[in-house]
């Protein structure tokens, strides 16, 4: 935590920065294509620091109508006690204004689709609604590699990025050839390992998109 700061701009004039947790913060979980236990912690560590009275998550139920269990692990660790099976705009209104079951939040932090990103900027210009992080785009990566880099490396950077939705981007910039050839083989070891994805259906176009 930051230490508070005084400076005495003239003589008698004291300012001073202080450091005050927000009284309620909703914090939002992807689960729709992925659950994303990293961001239930990234999100609920933070707010942890800062001394935030009131957190409150909300992550979208599995087709079984239970939350997914990793990212209410990551919520207990991270001493979040207070999680509901939410998820899309729906669930940002709710952190927003509030229901009989759901605390309203000062301000919602959290990544989501384009109807989550769509909700929090319509919240947070209504004045009884609740202040909202920068806007989350489309997740998006460009690996810049050398042929010294390592394939599965670079592969699970691209991985990373790509499992967000399907319409991440994930890049890589080469000259070499065999790294290209080697990354793309990893990509669908790695995705196939993981996901159990199709192998054909994962590099579309690639013959196109090698060079």
């Amino acid at each position: 935590m930051p230490a508070p700061l005084r400076v005495e701009t003239a003589p008698g004039v004291q300012c001073e920065r202080i450091s005050v947790p927000i009284r309620a913060v909703g914090l939002y979980v992807p689960a729709g294509s992925a659950p994303l236990p990293s961001t239930a912690l990234m999100l609920a560590v933070p707010a942890g620091i800062a001394g935030c009275p009131v957190r409150i998550m909300c992550t979208a139920p599995t087709r079984y109508g239970s939350a997914d269990p990793a990212v209410l692990v990551a919520a207990r660790k991270a001493g979040i006690e207070l999680v509901f099976k939410v998820g899309g705009a729906q669930a940002i209104a709710a952190m927003a204004y509030g229901t009989d079951t759901i605390p309203k939040c000062d301000k919602i932090f959290g990544p989501g689709n384009a109807w989550v990103t769509a909700a929090k900027l319509l919240v947070a210009q209504d004045a009884d609604g609740a202040a909202a992080d920068l806007p989350a785009g489309v997740s998006e990566v460009m690996v810049i590699a050398d042929a010294s880099a390592r394939a599965d490396f670079v592969a699970a950077d691209l991985l990373a990025q790509a499992e967000h939705s399907p319409d991440a981007q994930a890049i890589l910039v080469t000259f070499g050839a065999r790294l290209a050839a080697a990354a793309m083989r990893e990509v669908q070891r790695q995705s196939i390992r993981c996901c159990g994805a199709d192998p054909d259906g994962l590099i579309e176009g690639d013959a196109l998109h090698r060079r």
